[in-house]
């Protein structure tokens, strides 16, 4: 049994919450600049010169991209023969988030009660997912979910007659109603499949994937470029201005379901798609 110590987890989370809220990673700036090249609006490239300006002023300056520094949200695979010491692994992550948005001058952006409104002042607790998975590795993926985009996502339970055709235009119909409101360009995730709460892990869980890695199974890749440009297509545009690029990517993670069910949820997320990685 492989031991990973609390206060190394603590270190690292740190670490990653600071450094997805200054440095753009380089999936989405090379996303920005392809979309350059293809997008059709004068107006639309002006802006997205604009935030490949910002995403470098926030890289060289050390001061975060945007003013919502997220929610901290980790999927973490967990190795079934590695043991955490010194202390439990939520404790370690909520730790490291406090850590990290304080020394990094992040905004606090959580409330501990939804109806009171009380800021926690530490932007904890976070949203920890754990997957158990074989070897005595400890890796964490970590994101900086923005409130506007969240607050434009959605889920449906579709019928299974609905089929393929119900579940493309489920998926164009809300980004068509954000709109500008999810900050575009986006990228779109999707989950299919699974029962009401597992559909909206996987939709959240796709976000997680670097842009321009599409899906390994052909059919599901397929479906992602397709929608890509069937998005691309409703003229929202940079910052809801118009043009040819309203998202950056589309992923997709599908699972099986019941027989009666045809799940599907979108999850957005703004064009400031901050997503870190570390293995300890």
């Amino acid at each position: 049994m492989r031991e990973i110590h609390y206060d190394d987890i603590v270190k690292n989370v740190s670490t990653m919450c600071i450094e997805a809220n200054y440095h753009l990673g380089e999936d989405v700036m090379a996303a920005f600049k392809k979309a350059i090249k293809e997008e059709k609006s004068e107006t639309g490239k002006d802006i997205l010169n604009q935030l490949i300006e910002n995403a470098t002023i926030a890289s060289t300056d050390l001061v975060p991209m945007c003013q919502d520094t997220g929610t901290a949200v980790f999927i973490v695979e967990l190795g079934q023969d590695c043991h955490i010491k010194g202390g439990s692994l939520y404790d370690a992550i909520n730790e490291g988030v406090r850590k990290g948005y304080g020394e990094g001058y992040l905004r606090n952006s959580i409330v501990r009660d939804p109806l009171q409104r009380k800021n926690t002042e530490d932007n904890t607790p976070s949203i920890v997912h754990i997957e158990l998975v074989q070897g005595d590795r400890l890796t964490i993926h970590m994101t900086a979910k923005g409130g506007g985009a969240e607050n434009m996502s959605d889920l449906k339970m579709l019928k299974p007659s609905d089929g393929l055709q119900g579940v493309k235009e489920y998926i164009l119909d809300i980004v068509s109603v954000a709109g500008p409101n999810a900050c575009p360009p986006l990228v779109v995730g999707v989950g299919i499949g699974g029962n009401f709460e597992r559909c909206a892990y996987l939709a959240k869980k796709s976000l997680f994937r670097p842009l321009g890695e599409r899906h390994p199974d052909q059919t599901i890749a397929s479906l992602e470029e397709e929608l890509m440009t069937e998005i691309n297509r409703l003229g929202i545009g940079p910052q809801g201005m118009g043009g040819s690029t309203t998202a950056l990517d589309v992923k997709i993670e599908v699972e099986a379901c019941h027989i009666a069910a045809l799940p599907v949820a979108v999850n957005l997320n703004c064009h400031a798609s901050r997503h870190k990685q570390t293995t300890l």
